[in-house]
């Protein structure tokens, strides 16, 4: 090198800036006023933990006219369920804890808001003793042969 380059500054390994700072307010506002060209990008749903799309789209779920809701245990299972209760002399929290569920689950179930669970009803048929599903509702429950 020359003695007279004293102007001339090479620089060795400058290291590129981060991501996070290309994103700054401040690296934003130097490239507006650089004039170069910034490309912006809106993110539906950011942060807001959605994992998974729906299978339909929002317009094709504002046209449809079909009311949609689950299935609901009948109010005669309720009645069964209540009346195999009564006659084990059972609270609705007796009930509830000899199937390992909450008292809230009974009480559900009994008024005949609960969505059917298959697991929960079995429980409750081998508590109470008696069919709760199918079409022998209120029948006896056979013993397990071996």
């Amino acid at each position: 090198m020359a003695e007279g380059d004293w102007d001339e500054v090479t620089i060795i390994r400058k290291r590129a800036p981060r991501a996070g700072q290309l994103k700054s307010p401040q690296a934003i506002n130097a490239a507006q006023r650089q004039g170069l060209e910034i490309e912006t990008s809106k993110k539906f749903s950011a942060g807001q933990n959605k994992q998974h799309e729906a299978a339909k789209n929002v317009a094709k779920l504002d046209r449809e006219t079909e009311e949609l809701h689950h299935e609901t245990v009948g109010l005669d299972v309720g009645r069964l369920i209540q009346q195999g209760r009564q006659a084990k002399s059972m609270t609705q929290k007796d009930l509830a804890t000899k199937i390992c569920e909450k008292p809230q689950v009974v009480n559900e179930y009994e008024n005949g808001k609960a969505i059917p669970n298959q697991v929960v009803l079995s429980k409750m048929e081998r508590a109470l003793g008696m069919k709760l599903r199918g079409k022998d509702k209120g029948q006896p429950l056979a013993p397990k042969s071996k």
